[in-house]
């Protein structure tokens, strides 16, 4: 839980852009938090034929949510099987990877740095201590070197963030989730999750949590944290014998893959700041009436914002940060079927199933 100010901060960083495929318009916005925890990417053109935009969604600070925002995206590309047209397999890579790259001397220097944390003496200091170990380590699926220091030992950041990313080639849309952020589609004006908030009550969630010796207590992961995966949170993520994928609080992402049609119109990714205030649907039908009238994106976002900014805190619906990208389909969409598989409690649903709007 954060805390709040005595009055809203409601400047706007906005961003639109497109390429040959799409359209997208972003927005971030503090709101009444003490701090802004969210980042985002945004590479319409991630390599000639794909495009990639996450949100990630901090909680306990920011450096972690910006920390992926500036390297997720990258181990995405590095991946080997990435270059085989694996983007599956290399995006559930990369969001594991986030944590391992922040262990060590190189992921305390690169933490203190995005979080504006080192001082021109610390700086001074940690550029004569650290040193990479072994050279060049070409070897590797990334450049990514060891670092010799005083914080070799670091296991990570205790902070952590959401990860919702989508990933578009050609008519396929790949999307990984991590936490309580979402990505939601629209199709004939019918909102379908593409992830799941990944919260404690879902059983699949409790039951690795209680495997690997957690609890859960007031709705909270060891009565602390409200999300059940995240990327960070390494106090979670202490057993040495379990793997990534089984830990009390994983980064470990659902990975879902649409083939896109020409029914498709837009996707959403969206902090949970907006769930809290409104449904995937509610969201699509704002969007919907807004695009008869506006066609900047961005601004279309921002209006979500308003409508959802409380004029209080005395609830706290409205009161979280708020970061939103809207990513709109050039048609047409070359599609070889109309089908599209979309995500709904670990199985897939084709187009028609009933809409989830939680």
């Amino acid at each position: 839980m954060g805390t709040y100010l005595s009055t809203p901060k409601t400047d706007k960083l906005s961003e639109d852009g497109e390429n040959g495929r799409v359209r997208y318009g972003l927005s971030s916005m503090q709101g009444w938090r003490a701090t802004m925890e969210d980042s985002h990417a945004a590479l319409p053109d991630l390599d000639t034929t794909t495009s990639f935009f996450g949100v990630y969604d901090g909680h306990g600070g920011k450096v972690v949510a910006k920390f992926c925002a500036k390297y997720l995206h990258q181990q995405v590309l590095k991946h080997e099987a990435y270059s085989t047209g694996d983007i599956e397999t290399s995006v559930q890579k990369a969001f594991i990877r986030m944590d391992d790259m922040m262990r060590g001397q190189r992921g305390w220097r690169e933490l203190s740095v995005l979080g504006d944390k080192l001082n021109r003496f610390t700086g001074a200091i940690e550029g004569l201590i650290w040193s990479p170990r072994g050279g060049e380590s070409s070897n590797k699926v990334d450049d990514w070197a060891f670092e010799e220091g005083p914080h070799s030992d670091f296991t990570g950041p205790t902070s952590g963030c959401t990860a919702c990313v989508a990933i578009m080639r050609n008519n396929q849309l790949v999307v990984a989730n991590a936490g309580d952020s979402r990505c939601v589609i629209s199709r004939k004006g019918e909102a379908y999750n593409l992830s799941r908030d990944h919260k404690p009550g879902l059983e699949v969630e409790r039951e690795r949590i209680l495997k690997a010796g957690g609890f859960i207590h007031a709705g909270r992961v060891n009565g602390s944290l409200n999300l059940t995966r995240a990327i960070g949170d390494m106090e979670f993520k202490q057993n040495k014998f379990l793997s990534a994928e089984k830990q009390i609080v994983t980064a470990n992402p659902d990975v879902n893959i649409v083939e896109l049609c020409d029914d498709d119109e837009f996707v959403v990714l969206a902090c949970d700041g907006i769930w809290d205030c409104m449904s995937s649907q509610q969201l699509v039908d704002f969007i919907h009436e807004q695009l008869k009238s506006e066609s900047r994106l961005s601004t279309i976002c921002e209006r979500v914002f308003d409508k959802c900014l409380a004029p209080s805190t005395s609830t706290g619906e409205g009161c979280d940060n708020m970061t939103m990208i809207l990513v709109q389909f050039k048609k047409p969409i070359q599609s070889p079927t109309s089908a599209a598989e979309v995500n709904d409690d670990d199985k897939l649903k084709t187009a028609s199933a009933a809409v989830d709007t939680n």
